[in-house]
């Protein structure tokens, strides 16, 4: 199923990152704090039709995005967030 988002709105996935202590422990997903960091899946038309803001973003960047933003949904055993362009504080190139 694919998730077209509407508006202003952008999908992302956040990206999984393994920690490992100093001593060579590898701290659980579970056990840290969510990432803020997130490959883009989808983009909404308000942004692709903004001359202004077709360029700033694209598919597959990796963003950085507000902590307690957007609204997360499950698809497909997927986990995705749907949250506003405004939400995403940077790229990450």
């Amino acid at each position: 199923m694919n998730l077209r988002p509407l508006g202003d709105r952008v999908v992302i996935k956040k990206v999984e990152m393994e920690e490992k202590t100093k001593s060579g422990i590898v701290l659980p997903s579970s056990a840290k704090e969510q990432p803020q960091m997130a490959e883009v899946i989808a983009i909404g038309n308000d942004i692709l039709n903004d001359e202004k803001k077709k360029d700033q973003i694209k598919i597959g960047d990796k963003v950085i995005f507000s902590q307690y933003a957007g609204t997360e949904v499950k698809i497909d055993d997927e986990e995705l967030t749907v949250l506003k362009l405004t939400d995403l504080l940077a790229v990450v190139e």
